[in-house]
């Protein structure tokens, strides 16, 4: 390929004409992130990465990521030794999981039913597995007998990949059941929860699940590039047996387990980790921890019923199938002659609102509403909808003026009156600002500006 030259014969980007000053320093407008990630990260969060960076043999270092370590171990609900965050994002995440535990030739049981359970497809088969597929319509989830015929028609199951929640559908799939049918039948279970980490229950231990890898921009309320994993023994036996070599070596858990712990001979060196966003990720499940996992749950259901809530009252229809929608992910159909950018480009234009859109067969045909971690917290519910009825009915759709946020205030409201009955705190989102000898409180406008002062 050529590249374009000036008159003396020197490529522009080389020029010695160029000004440094052309590039502008960056400044990163607020937004408020109701999409389907990256939600909003936690101000503690995003101070701690600023500090000053860390080798990664560093005894202080080594302590931080110790805790990392057992905060997902609480996280996850799972006592696996193996638990850590590798470098990468969710789909970082995902190739680690399979690459370790498929080896060419595997027969692997692939679960199809939006766009990322495609991905963990498209991955296996680049790993050279032997592939069966099993696909259900956008929006619903698989039944046990769906999936027990397809295991019985394999000759050696190794292996079967599931996304707990389906991002791009906002479908909640039930995996305690896949797992127990996928041991049943000898094959390890690989598990996405890469939106269900910190948001919903997800027990790994109870619900025997062998690999399970996360992201950190959702629920936990870091910002993206560490991908939270954790392998049962069941799965690091199976990695330590393999007749070859992990197709990825900076993703083989053989190698990453000697730096992770001290399995007998100190710690060996893998790779540089990225301590400053270790830094973040430590503080960001600090306050996951801080709230109650299960409070941090009842958070999410709280702010999905709410904003479900108005978005009936608006008209939009939900798309994910009834008894198995995700609270993080608020999926709702957009309304037949409506123009699905049109919505989401004046949101963002007008009111720095992002929501997402659909992805694949269902691109222009739903938006996609995150309640997640930081950004799930009363005033961006009842902001975004009003936002969006305002939108609506400039798009001459009939909405009745204030139903939206009405219905959604009659969830807090009916939430914070049994509260009161049971002489509980009402949910909220909570910060280190609770208790005045730890963190601080800053705006998200704040932190998008880079300034940090106290409330």
């Amino acid at each position: 390929m050529s590249h374009p030259q000036n008159g003396n014969g020197h490529h522009p980007e080389h020029s010695s004409v160029f000004d440094i000053a052309s590039i502008p320093e960056i400044k990163i407008p607020p937004r408020v992130l109701m999409g389907a990630g990256p939600s909003a990260s936690y101000p503690e969060a995003l101070r701690a990465m600023g500090a000053n960076t860390l080798g990664h043999l560093d005894p202080e270092f080594l302590g931080i990521m110790n805790n990392v370590g057992i905060m997902l171990r609480r996280v996850f609900k799972t006592s696996n030794p193996i638990t850590g965050a590798v470098p990468a994002t969710g789909t970082g995440g995902m190739e680690a999981a399979l690459c370790n535990l498929i080896e060419p030739g595997d027969e692997v049981l692939c679960l199809v039913f939006g766009y990322f359970s495609n991905r963990m497809k498209q991955m296996s088969e680049r790993m050279g597995a032997r592939v069966t597929v099993i696909e259900r319509p956008w929006g619903t989830v698989f039944t046990p007998d769906e999936v027990e015929t397809a295991l019985k028609g394999m000759k050696e199951p190794k292996l079967v990949s599931v996304v707990h929640a389906e991002t791009s559908t906002g479908i909640l799939q039930p995996v305690d059941e896949i797992a127990k049918l996928a041991h049943k039948y000898g094959a390890l279970v690989v598990v996405d929860a890469v939106t269900s980490l910190a948001g919903c229950p997800l027990l790994v231990d109870e619900w025997e699940l062998d690999a399970v890898f996360s992201g950190t921009q959702k629920c936990i309320g870091a910002p993206p590039g560490l991908s939270p994993i954790t392998f049962s023994p069941r799965a690091m036996d199976a990695i330590r047996a393999r007749k070859v070599p992990v197709q990825s070596w900076y993703f083989d858990m053989s190698l990453v387990e000697t730096y992770w712990g001290d399995t007998g001979g100190g710690r060996a060196y893998h790779y540089t980790a990225p301590s400053n966003a270790l830094f973040g990720l430590h503080e960001a499940l600090r306050l996951t921890l801080l709230e109650g996992l299960e409070n941090r749950w009842a958070r999410h259901e709280m702010h999905s019923k709410a904003i479900m809530a108005g978005l009936l009252a608006l008209g939009l229809e939900p798309f994910a199938q009834e008894g198995h929608r995700l609270w993080q992910i608020n999926a709702v159909k957009v309304p037949d002659g409506l123009d699905d950018q049109l919505m989401r480009t004046r949101l963002l234009r007008e009111y720095n609102i992002e929501i997402g859109a659909g992805l694949g067969p269902i691109k222009g045909q739903v938006w996609r509403i995150g309640v997640m971690g930081y950004s799930a917290n009363r005033s961006n519910i009842l902001l975004v909808l009003q936002a969006m009825e305002d939108i609506l009915r400039d798009m001459n759709y009939p909405v009745r003026s204030g139903a939206a946020t009405d219905a959604a205030q009659a969830v807090y409201h009916e939430y914070d009156r049994k509260q009161k009955l049971e002489a509980r705190a009402p949910i909220r989102l909570q910060t280190e600002v609770d208790d005045p000898n730890v963190g601080e409180s800053i705006p998200s406008e704040s932190v998008a500006r880079g300034v940090a002062h106290r409330d």
